[in-house]
């Protein structure tokens, strides 16, 4: 739990007072197991901003209500913070019923104890676990422990591109390896136009990134005993690499340094950027007047060759979870509402409309997740696609080395040199910070 406080520190401040008075799961409001009256819920923003995400799912909470009688409070978060808000609940302990965790943070938040452990007993209140896919539920806590959430949307990444953008570029098809994308981006970065966009600001999606391009130079930013590998050659690179984007090759916008709220999307629906890595879009490129024809999904490039493990790695394994805070009083209820979200039904509506993949076994059947983006996500998960690293302090991992690279992206903003020493005086500090 101390790697986990620490991570949280510079969060508390500023996070605390608003846990504090949202009337989670140890407010009196929210009734008990005798008497069930209202759960808070914390969700993640899956859609292109937060009144969307309340407008797909404010029906579905109503509907739920009128089945169990059970009022459910939403709160819709952004991502840039989520993980913050979860961690000063974690130390207040006041926090939500239900909530969304990034499945990267299921480990870590485990390691807290603040979640609802998912055994067979609680597994059998949902349905049982066999309902889900074996890998998602492998991404709900470490391995050997009970899961400490259940899966409730499966991602990965993938590359979309602007079809027209790539014509007026002359470009015939999306780029496969790194150096075709560079090569293509120089083509379309002009005229006020950028080729890649990137969220910069955003811990989370750094981390993302810069853990593919480590696999792809054979780094894993940790050693099998957990040791934190953060200025290894290979890691070093990586991050080097993703921040040159911007710092040498000019593909990027300077401004990306600073985006953390789903920006480069829509750079991406008004023609400002030609690509985007992303694990769904295609309900922000909807709501911002795209149409599927505007756009293609290609697997998210490599080094060299084609996607596949190891060095050929190009997604982490994503996903959302859904999980219930330790200490609600009323455990029957959130468990309930966790039933309601994973049941095939709402599975396939919410996949859907989040453009994602169900976890749910029997709702996967469903011919709308044979789409061509879907497709592209689904093929990446099941053959190019590696977690994160499954260690108790993966979520200060994030906080530190995204917060490196968020500082790089800054300093390529602002035309400062991007060196491998620079790199690595960045990522030393990070190690450093994750040892205090």
């Amino acid at each position: 739990m101390r790697t986990i406080r620490a991570a949280a520190a510079v969060a508390v401040v500023s996070a605390l007072t608003a846990v504090a008075g949202c009337g989670g799961g140890s407010s009196s409001e929210g009734g008990s197991n005798e008497s069930p009256k209202t759960l808070t819920y914390w969700a993640s923003n899956q859609g292109p901003n937060i009144e969307a995400d309340k407008k797909i799912l404010t029906p579905e909470l109503k509907k739920f209500e009128e089945q169990t009688g059970i009022k459910v409070k939403l709160e819709v978060i952004p991502w840039s913070d989520l993980l913050n808000r979860i961690l000063a609940a974690t130390t207040s302990g006041q926090g939500p019923d239900v909530l969304n965790i990034g499945n990267t943070w299921s480990a870590s938040l485990q390691a807290t104890g603040a979640l609802l452990p998912w055994d067979q007993k609680n597994f059998d209140a949902i349905g049982g676990r066999d309902r889900f896919v074996d890998s998602a539920v492998a991404s709900a806590g470490a391995e050997g422990q009970d899961p400490a959430a259940v899966p409730l949307y499966s991602l990965a990444y993938a590359l979309y591109y602007n079809k027209q953008m790539f014509a007026d570029a002359g470009i015939s098809q999306p780029p496969a390896t790194w150096d075709e994308l560079v090569a293509d981006g120089k083509k379309i970065s002009k005229d006020g136009k950028w080729a890649l966009g990137a969220e910069g600001g955003n811990l989370s999606n750094n981390i993302h990134q810069v853990f593919v391009l480590g696999k792809q130079h054979g780094a894993d930013f940790f050693d099998k005993s957990g040791k934190p590998t953060f200025t290894s050659d290979g890691a070093v690179a990586a991050v080097k690499q993703y921040v040159d984007f911007m710092a040498k090759d000019k593909i990027i916008a300077p401004g990306n340094a600073e985006y953390a709220q789903n920006q480069s999307l829509t750079d991406f629906a008004k023609g400002k950027t030609a690509m985007v890595l992303w694990q769904a879009a295609a309900s922000t490129f909807a709501s911002q007047g795209m149409k599927p024809e505007d756009w293609g999904v290609a697997p998210v490039p490599v080094q060299s060759g084609t996607p596949g493990a190891g060095q050929n790695t190009n997604s982490m394994v994503a996903g959302i979870n859904i999980a219930v805070f330790n200490n609600t009083k009323n455990v029957d209820g959130a468990k309930k509402f966790v039933k309601f979200m994973t049941s095939d039904e709402e599975q396939k509506l919410l996949n859907k409309t989040f453009g994602a993949i169900p976890p749910v076994k029997a709702a996967q059947e469903d011919p709308a997740f044979g789409a061509p983006d879907l497709k592209v996500l689904r093929d990446t998960l099941s053959t190019s696609a590696a977690p994160l690293p499954q260690v108790a302090n993966e979520s200060q991992f994030e906080t530190t080395v995204g917060t490196a690279v968020k500082e790089l992206w800054a300093d390529a903003a602002a035309g400062k040199p991007v060196t491998t020493e620079s790199v690595k005086a960045a990522l030393t500090k990070a190690q450093q910070q994750m040892a205090q």
